[in-house]
């Protein structure tokens, strides 16, 4: 489970942007909550520079936050970080992959970086490779294969300790669709096996795929939080794009 409550974050703006804005600080996430239950789909959506990844990253451990609180599976993300990321799984569509490593070596170090024993962590492996076909290039290096293979790999390495806990950012961005599919089974079997899962995308069509919970987020706050069956029902004759649109252009913020 992921519950967020009264979340904010501020960044100490550098000198050439506190003479451009006239303030120290900007405000990129303001009092936020919502919280993301096992074996359902959570769709954290927002236009570009809405807030969205700042929270991500903020549940993530790898920023902190400025105000509130950010549970994961039992512990607070700012007391407690080693222990979120032993039960939490981060997937962008930036692989960020060190080139000159074959597959085999990334999910190998970082299941030792997990503390994995060995027999669990070979067997681990090779699930996801067969499931992610990755057996093919596993001893190639990493700056010889294609965009979407590097994703399987990072797919891999995020997955690799069985995490409980899935965030995936804009998971599938710039793939093409038969590794975007593989991902997208991959997020219906973390929902399969009781997974907490965060889903964030701009493609509305993979939204309305996945989707149970949704919260929408624009200039830092809220604009909507609810489940998918509501938001539909408030939809009238629009589509999810419309919806989505004349929702983060409303002044109405969720109660």
């Amino acid at each position: 489970m992921i519950d967020v409550q009264h979340l904010h974050k501020t960044f100490t703006l550098d000198r050439k942007a506190r003479k451009l804005e006239g303030k120290r600080e900007a405000l990129a996430v303001e009092d936020v909550s919502f919280s993301c239950q096992p074996g359902r789909i959570f769709s954290l959506l927002g236009p570009n520079g809405a807030g969205k990844t700042t929270t991500l990253r903020m549940i993530a451990t790898i920023l902190r936050p400025t105000q509130g609180s950010i549970n994961v599976a039992g512990h607070d993300v700012a007391r407690e970080p080693e222990k979120v990321r032993a039960q939490l799984g981060f997937l962008t569509g930036s692989t960020g992959l060190y080139h000159r490593l074959t597959p085999r070596e990334v999910v190998r170090y970082f299941a030792k970086l997990y503390g994995m024993d060995p027999t669990r962590a070979r067997q681990r492996e090779d699930e996801l490779f067969t499931l992610l076909g990755i057996h093919d290039f596993a001893t190639k290096r990493i700056g010889t294969l294609s965009t979407g293979m590097k994703q399987k790999v990072s797919i891999a390495r995020t997955m690799i300790h069985d995490p409980q806990v899935v965030v995936f950012d804009e998971p599938t961005s710039g793939l093409d669709v038969i590794t975007a599919d593989h991902i997208i089974q991959l997020i219906r079997d973390c929902k399969t096996q009781g997974k907490t899962v965060i889903f964030s995308s701009h493609i509305m069509s993979e939204v309305d795929l996945l989707c149970d919970d949704l919260a929408i987020i624009h200039e830092g706050k809220l604009r909507f939080r609810g489940t998918m069956a509501e938001f539909r029902a408030g939809m009238g004759d629009a589509t999810l794009t419309e919806a989505f649109i004349r929702t983060v252009h409303s002044d109405a913020l969720p109660a």
